[in-house]
């Protein structure tokens, strides 16, 4: 990585949409030593009104402009999927680094030539994985190590979710079920969430395989997947996935399973998770979310940038989901 000598990280984002209202971007301004200067959407009279409403000083209707900002020195790339590997080339070549939200493209290709390209242009590349630097995972992560439920034997992964109506009626315009914008359905756009945290907890997948398929007929991607992963530490782990299910069937859990105990946790739930240990009563652990989500990621990037710590989330990790997401896929069943 090139020197970051800048004594503040001042933030350029390409592509103001929802996920910078709340989710990311203000977080940027409180942060120290950092500052949100500039953002650009094509839509003039959003991104004015963006500016607007967040006090930010400079707004653009044209990429390049934005990162050729000598103000401007990190880029966040909040768009769809399919820009992402096009804007990553871009800040790379201007030397800026690059915060790219998830997944991290469209493919484990794609990924692979955005790391090359920040690699060659000795940039760093960061993933909005911020469930990586959220207060209850990172406990997990501690109570595991410290060995609270025994030896990890394996992972369940079960999620459910009804067809919304309005999926189908607005289908046009929902970028999360057309594959050329976003890869995939629903499963990209979620999954690859839960997926990166169990490598944040247990290191990368090194073997994947599963089903996937079409059964409502609602939109042409996968809208149910099954599949198992083995871990690089030997850990063997299964997951199920369906965006069709009924009202009653809803759920989103995450079960790990060790020689004495078990850790059950909502991957986009409540700031909490249980946990049961063998011969005690099972407690339910819960922790105060901040009401910008990405923050304690954004803060360690802002950390790593400035040379004081470092980032969870990297180009090299965000890839891996990537790849489990594409192996999970391969075999379609009609």
């Amino acid at each position: 990585m090139k020197n970051f000598s800048d004594k503040e990280v001042r933030w350029g984002i390409l592509g103001v949409g929802n996920v910078c209202e709340v989710k990311s971007a203000p977080a940027m301004n409180l942060v120290p030593n950092s500052r949100l200067v500039a953002v650009m959407r094509r839509d003039e009279a959003k991104v004015k009104d963006y500016a607007l409403r967040h006090v930010v000083g400079k707004w653009y209707t044209d990429a390049q402009q934005l990162i050729d900002d000598p103000e401007v020195n990190a880029i966040y790339i909040a768009t769809p999927p399919n820009a992402h590997l096009e804007l990553t080339r871009m800040a790379a070549a201007a030397g800026k680094p690059v915060y790219v939200e998830k997944p991290m493209a469209r493919t484990h290709g794609e990924c692979l030539q955005m790391i090359d390209v920040c690699h060659q242009a000795q940039v760093p590349l960061f993933v909005a994985y911020y469930r990586r630097a959220l207060p209850h995972f990172v406990k997990i992560k501690e109570l595991m190590e410290a060995g609270a439920i025994g030896e990890i034997r394996s992972i369940h992964v079960n999620m459910r979710q009804v067809l919304e109506p309005e999926i189908i009626t607005k289908l046009e315009n929902n970028w999360r079920v057309d594959p050329e914008i976003a890869g995939g359905g629903y499963f990209y756009d979620l999954a690859s969430h839960q997926l990166d945290l169990l490598d944040f907890f247990f290191g990368k997948v090194t073997h994947a395989a599963g089903f996937s398929g079409n059964q409502a007929k609602a939109y042409t991607v996968e809208d149910i997947v099954a599949g198992s992963f083995v871990f690089e530490n030997g850990v063997l782990g299964t997951g199920n996935w369906c965006f069709t299910s009924s009202e009653s069937a809803e759920i989103d859990e995450t079960v790990i399973e060790g020689s004495t105990g078990q850790i059950r946790y909502a991957t986009f739930g409540k700031g909490e998770f249980t946990l049961i240990q063998d011969g005690k009563e099972p407690q339910l652990l819960q922790f105060e979310l901040p009401k910008h989500i990405q923050q304690p990621l954004i803060h360690s990037i802002v950390d790593e940038l400035l040379g004081r710590g470092l980032c969870p989330s990297t180009g090299i990790s965000g890839a891996r989901a990537n790849w489990v997401l594409g192996e999970l896929v391969k075999e379609r069943v009609s």
